[in-house]
């Protein structure tokens, strides 16, 4: 008995070695592993169902180094990812690529006013009342964040169409950079830095949705080909608070205004003076929905400069600006004064000094637009003995592989192995260095 057990331990134990032999020999990037960073090309993979790295946003974030001067690549798959995200102070350059941002959710329900609504028991909510201090789904502390394909939603003001304070994101400092992602809520919904005065905040072909003061805050903010969606009649869109010294305020540039039916009803303004000197002017604006005529209403101070240069209509029109307001009344707190003869209509001159350049670059050459530049896309893909490869982009840092609209894995090279049952519908996505997704390639069919 004790020889026949013996020869069972071998041979079980020889199986063993074998099977750990054959695995260790599954290629990386195949179809076979699960959807990690093995591949290199990511730092880190969430996926909400289990195969990637992580299954939450703030795992993730907990899990990266300190202090780094390099970006922490961090790739999210699609899934709806309930939860709050804190990015403390010495979190610094990470990146957030999510796969869609239609499908890339980050979303918790959460307000500044009120610890709990009966309406929702027993749904997922805070019982802790935050203040608006920390009221957001998404916090970021620390510098040289940026995202993109994702959507940052506070399920709160998207639910209850009202307020209160109701943040689904706070970008504290600077260097802060977005493409292609939409931020929703109702009031408040994205507070830029106030922690510098000069704190810059960029953002590209985003869609920013709310009714109340829904961009607000301070820093320098460069907002281009973005669309402010606004959600109910009287909505107003920005209220700055820009601190003596602030060099630019707030710049929107090639931007589109436009709103649900209610919106439309010619009651909604671009924005209030929330304190201090605030600062905010529209370039080369599409204006979809009609705006009251004055433009701008009083909140707190008078404006430093509240103004618009060559804003068009859905026709591409021109919209008349001879009524836009040029005087603001004072809250009592604020000087209580009425304030008149300020500007509301930029000359082209003056149109010109907001810059991309000018407000974003700064004295460290800080170029974010590079972060989202599409890698050409792959061509001649082709499949033999198991193996697609193809041509690859010279400005590509990897690829990442979809079979049936699925993503299947990443490779840092210009092939990647399919599974034993390998028929399907092929296509590849460039990635450049900065993880961003790129171009994609024609479909290959097996």
């Amino acid at each position: 008995m004790k020889i026949k057990y013996l020869l069972f331990v071998v041979v079980f134990s020889l199986s063993l070695g074998v099977i750990k032999a054959v695995a260790s020999k599954t290629p990386a990037g195949s179809v076979f592993s699960s959807l990690t960073s093995g591949s290199g090309l990511y730092d880190a993979v969430i996926d909400i169902n289990g195969r990637g790295d992580y299954t939450s946003v703030q795992a993730a974030i907990d899990a990266a180094p300190v202090n780094r001067k390099t970006p922490w690549k961090i790739f999210i798959k699609n899934g709806r990812y309930e939860g709050l995200v804190r990015i403390p102070e010495d979190k610094t350059f990470i990146y957030l690529i999510g796969q869609d941002p239609e499908k890339v959710i980050i979303s918790f329900k959460i307000n500044c006013g009120n610890p709990e609504n009966p309406k929702d028991a027993g749904k997922a909510y805070s019982k802790v009342k935050f203040q608006q201090a920390d009221c957001a789904v998404v916090v970021v502390n620390a510098t040289d964040f940026y995202a993109e394909n994702i959507t940052f939603e506070n399920a709160y003001g998207v639910e209850a169409q009202n307020g209160p304070q109701a943040l689904a994101i706070k970008t504290n400092s600077d260097r802060m950079a977005f493409s292609n992602c939409k931020f929703r809520s109702f009031q408040d919904t994205w507070m830029t830095s106030t922690k510098g005065k000069n704190d810059r905040t960029y953002a590209d072909h985003c869609w920013i949705e709310g009714a109340v003061d829904y961009f607000y805050g301070g820093g320098n903010a460069f907002v281009e080909n973005s669309t402010f969606f606004n959600v109910r009649s009287g909505s107003v869109i920005v209220a700055p608070s820009h601190e003596a010294g602030t060099k630019w305020g707030y710049v929107f540039q090639h931007c589109t205004i436009d709103g649900n039916k209610a919106a439309g009803d010619g009651r909604s303004k671009l924005g209030r003076p929330w304190h201090n000197q605030p600062m905010a002017v529209f370039l080369n604006s599409t204006i979809k929905i009609p705006l009251h005529p004055e433009g701008w209403t009083d909140m707190g101070p008078a404006a430093k400069l509240f103004a618009e240069y060559n804003s068009r209509d859905a026709k591409g029109r021109p919209v008349d600006l001879t009524r836009r307001r040029t005087w603001y009344q004072q809250s009592k707190g604020e000087g209580g004064q009425r304030v008149d003869g300020l500007q509301a209509v930029l000359s082209e001159q003056e149109a010109a000094k907001y810059t991309y350049t000018n407000v974003v670059a700064g004295q460290d050459g800080w170029n974010p637009r590079n972060f989202f530049k599409k890698a050409a896309a792959p061509s001649h893909i082709e499949w033999s003995a198991g193996r697609l490869t193809w041509q690859g982009s010279p400005d590509a840092a990897g690829y990442v592989v979809y079979k049936d609209h699925r993503l299947a894995g990443f490779t840092k090279d210009a092939s990647f192995n399919t599974d034993t049952r390998p028929e399907g519908k092929y296509t590849v996505m460039s990635v450049n260095e900065n993880g961003s997704l790129g171009n994609m390639s024609q479909i290959y069919s097996l």
